[in-house]
């Protein structure tokens, strides 16, 4: 997988935006956030362990309410990270996310916070739309058109993923230590 510039990057993002008539912007909201989901993978980097072997796929898992449709698909098809292939999974409240690597958790608030609970220890990039108080560790967040995110790089490095600096510099917020 190639590391877009962040420039470019934005740039692209902004465009598709930008583009879409008013009532398209759900659609192009959420197809923003799953080439966001897609395009953060290369930034971040898991601890040891995490995969079941050296060409286990890495995986993005949706939990709950699943905003995407088909996007995040068409985002991860054909992408790698290094040996790992992408995959997405859409998982239930009972399933384990010992194989997520990534997991957007969607739905109702006290939802998404039961989701983010369960996997607190885990070292998966949680990632919702609630904002970084609902303990995401990265939050979408749209401010007129643009979709951006916060970035809690604290509850990152508490569970052993370590978040490229490059993409830390892309955030609209960045938490360390509790704090913005």
């Amino acid at each position: 997988m190639r590391k877009p510039g962040a420039a470019l990057l934005a740039g692209v993002f902004l465009f598709i935006l930008l583009r879409e008539p008013a009532g398209a912007r759900t659609s192009v909201e959420y197809a923003v956030k799953a080439a966001y989901l897609v395009k953060f993978v290369p930034f971040i980097t898991w601890p040891d362990g995490v995969f079941s072997s050296s060409s286990a796929p890495l995986t993005i898992c949706v939990e709950g309410a699943d905003p995407f449709g088909g996007s995040l698909e068409r985002a991860a098809q054909g992408q790698r990270d290094g040996d790992h292939p992408l995959a997405v999974r859409r998982i239930g409240a009972s399933d384990p996310a010992t194989s997520c690597q990534i997991l957007f958790a969607g739905g109702a608030p006290d939802n998404v916070a039961a989701q983010i609970e369960r996997r607190k220890a885990q070292p998966v990039l949680t990632v919702t739309d609630s904002g970084v108080a609902r303990g995401g560790i990265v939050s979408f967040v749209v401010i007129g058109d643009h979709v951006r995110f916060d970035i809690d790089e604290a509850r990152a490095n508490a569970v052993g993923i370590q978040i490229n600096s490059k993409l830390l510099g892309l955030a609209h917020i960045v938490k360390k230590n509790g704090r913005p």
